[in-house]
């Protein structure tokens, strides 16, 4: 189940469907608003963060970067409120807007005008911002200043109008508290009938921050190269201990010619590692040929790989080179190479020692140059114990053997994965999307991929396209049957937190035959057995660390302990 409760009818004073957007993990220091994780930030640290910006970049500079700042937010709360109440008109998305702004404690908006009509592309609004977070802060924390102030939140209701009208809508600051005015006044028109929008809009544009820079911008790239060729290979990409590991072993096995294994779960990237070899090698102007062993037909294989003459077999109509022929003086990539029949082994083995072949039903012998790498996802070795594999052609591979790490143990290369596959399939489809909600990342993160990068690939690529183009991708996207933790909370009309009351339901309908309550008595028969069975749980789970298993259950260690003793388990 997904963060979102089920839409609702929109109804400005009814402010309870978007606060119930806002949950809190109880195990966790997490608050979420729908699927973007929140933080409560004291005012006095952003006016001393927002001093700090005018001070380095200039008064331009920081208006610039705070109005992006809000014009990002206000995309999020377009997509939000749209989610929210899916059948509410343009005007309704847009006053949802400013009761998610009072929620979230930026300001009260008070309308004053609000003119939309589609059609005619015509657009017309005055609010009053009330108790605007920017100008109390300019006022008690920064002195008042000589021009509007509310930068963050001017970029944030252009942002939010411009997403839910459908054109590009600017909002003004005609009057300001921190200037000493009555009042903040926010005027809002369609872009082009400001006359000075091409100006106004150069605040949305992310500026270079110091002009120096431009001088060394020659010197920067030559640098950024030589780091990029130190810390990649090719489109494997990553910059774990692990995959730079991968890389370092890749890139000394690139400058010889000699074997290498390449070892690693299915989807590791096996074939973009073998790829970045060739191409850093001194090969990489001839034919790299990448061969799935696993998919030809045993009967297959050695002509496929070596070649044939005609009339070898029934069927061979006309001689053909194989794929080492066509790897001549270039690089062949054997993947799953565990699959060769003992006939394509024994003549794999002599290739790989004398650098010549026979191709099927010939008896001509012809010398080929070609750079074996060859991979798998099987132990060779124990293949070789088995009988299914010569223990000579295992010795010849293995001269050189790489191990790719699978993606669960280098989890610092999955946001790099990430954007790489979203740019890539953003393009493919002609899609953009805002990449993926704070949750769905947390999801991404904490996966266990068995599939490893192809399995990331293929997710992101389906969530891609079942998220609506411009929105989040969220974690029921990525993961169809994703459910949030059976302990969020949600606020409650009065203000307070309590359980999700759709997860309560459907917890209760889970287990209406039989609860864990109604295990536990029936497998102990008592209290005192129920708490002595959870308390050794606890300690087994936490590996015998009283304190951990304290904090498991959320007991002092002292209690903990001297239930412990009651009870007479030992530690």
């Amino acid at each position: 189940m997904n963060h979102f409760t089920e839409p609702q009818k929109f109804d400005s004073k009814d402010t309870q469907p978007l606060m119930q957007q806002v949950h809190h993990q109880k195990d966790e220091p997490n608050i979420w608003f729908g699927e973007q994780r929140m933080l409560l930030l004291q005012l006095t640290s952003l006016a001393s963060f927002r001093k700090e910006q005018i001070l380095t970049l200039g008064l331009e500079r920081a208006k610039g970067f705070f109005m992006r700042l809000g014009y990002n937010l206000g995309q999020r709360d377009a997509e939000l409120v749209r989610r929210q109440f899916p059948s509410a008109s343009p005007e309704e998305l847009f006053r949802a807007g400013f009761e998610l702004q009072t929620l979230k404690g930026s300001v009260q908006i008070e309308e004053k005008v609000l003119e939309v009509d589609i059609e005619k592309k015509h657009f017309f609004s005055q609010l009053n911002m009330h108790d605007s977070f920017e100008s109390e802060m300019l006022i008690s924390e920064l002195g008042l200043n000589t021009g509007p102030c509310c930068w963050v939140l001017m970029g944030h209701i252009s942002s939010l109008a411009s997403a839910l009208i459908g054109q590009e809508i600017i909002f003004k600051e005609k009057e300001c508290r921190g200037c000493n005015d009555n009042a903040c006044l926010f005027e809002g028109r369609p872009a082009k009938e400001w006359e000075d929008h091409a100006d106004f809009r150069r605040y949305f544009n992310s500026t270079p921050i110091i002009e120096e820079l431009y001088e060394l911008q020659d010197q920067i790239s030559v640098l950024r190269d030589k780091i990029t060729e130190s810390d990649t290979l090719g489109n494997f990409l990553g910059q774990s201990e692990g995959f730079k590991t991968v890389c370092n072993l890749a890139k000394k096995a690139s400058y010889g010619k000699v074997s290498v294994l390449l070892l690693g779960e299915t989807g590791v990237g096996k074939e973009l590692v073998a790829k970045g070899i060739h191409e850093n090698s001194k090969r990489s102007d001839k034919p790299f040929v990448a061969v799935n062993c696993a998919a030809i037909p045993p009967e297959l294989i050695e002509s496929e790989l070596f070649g044939v003459e005609k009339g070898a077999y029934t069927g061979a109509t006309q001689s053909r080179p194989g794929r080492f022929e066509r790897a001549n003086n270039g690089t062949i990539f054997l993947d799953e190479v565990i699959e060769l029949t003992p006939r394509a082994q024994a003549t794999l083995l002599r290739v790989l020692q004398e650098q010549e072949l026979e191709r099927v039903g010939d008896t001509r012998t012809r010398k080929v140059d070609v750079r074996v790498i060859a991979a798998t996802n099987e132990s060779l070795l124990q293949a070789v114990d088995e009988g299914r594999f010569r223990a000579d052609l295992y010795y010849r591979l293995n001269v050189y053997p790489i191990n790719i790490p699978p993606l669960r143990e280098r989890r610092e290369d999955i946001p790099l994965l990430v954007s790489h596959f979203l740019k890539k399939y953003e393009s493919f489809y002609n899609l953009k999307t805002l990449g993926l909600s704070e949750l769905a990342m947390k999801t991404v993160l904490n996966y266990t991929w068995p599939g490893n990068v192809r399995e990331l690939e293929n997710m992101i690529e389906r969530g891609l396209i079942l998220a609506e183009n411009g929105v989040t991708i969220d974690a029921q996207h990525l993961f169809p049957n994703f459910k949030l933790a059976s302990d969020s909370q949600v606020i409650s009309p009065s203000d307070s937190l309590v359980p999700d009351q759709n997860q309560t339901n459907e917890l209760t309908n889970n287990n209406s035959n039989k609860t864990w309550l109604d295990e536990a008595i029936s497998q102990t028969g008592s209290m005192e057995k129920i708490e002595e069975s959870i308390l050794k749980y606890a300690i087994e789970k936490a590996e015998f660390n009283v304190s951990e298993a304290a904090r498991m259950l959320g007991m002092s260690r002292p209690t903990f302990s001297y239930r412990l003793k009651k009870l007479n388990i030992e530690v």
